[in-house]
């Protein structure tokens, strides 16, 4: 089970070093975790349903545009902290986010889908400590699992 935390954004930065490596304006910032069992068909799911969900205003100022209507960008974060399991004690268990290896080609796969339907993308730096600079729009935040349980 895949999971992305989406925030409709203004403008948004990912710098490493103090140094932007990635950077839109009107968008979404994309946080996304990658489970030790996801799979391509998880990464397609996620993709498309961002890609088409339909979280922008339109002139009547609800929500019935997609980012590929508003020809908006996307910055794509790898948070393997989103697998974080606090059910028990007060240190959160990662076992169940996937390895480095694995989640490094689906995080990979993931932007190449993205890339697809012709959107820009920009993203974070794999496994790096990140500063991440946004802009909230809304705010609107959307909860995203490739199993659908929310």
């Amino acid at each position: 089970m895949m999971r992305a935390v989406i925030q409709r954004v203004k403008s948004a930065r990912v710098e490493v070093n103090k140094r932007i490596i990635g950077k839109i304006d009107k968008g979404i910032l994309i946080f996304l975790g990658i489970g030790n069992e996801d799979t391509k068909k998880d990464c397609e799911y996620i993709a498309k349903k961002i890609a088409n969900l339909r979280i922008f205003e339109d002139e009547k100022e609800l929500m019935n545009l997609s980012l590929m209507d508003i020809e908006g960008s996307a910055l794509v974060v790898s948070q393997f902290t989103l697998w974080g399991d606090c059910r028990k004690g007060r240190r959160p268990s990662y076992m169940r986010a996937a390895r480095p290896e694995l989640a490094k080609s689906m995080y990979e796969y993931f932007i190449d889908i993205l890339r697809e339907t012709g959107m820009e993308v920009d993203t974070g730096e794999f496994q790096e400590i990140m500063d991440v600079h946004l802009i909230n729009d809304g705010p609107v935040t959307i909860l995203l699992d490739s199993s659908k349980t929310f």
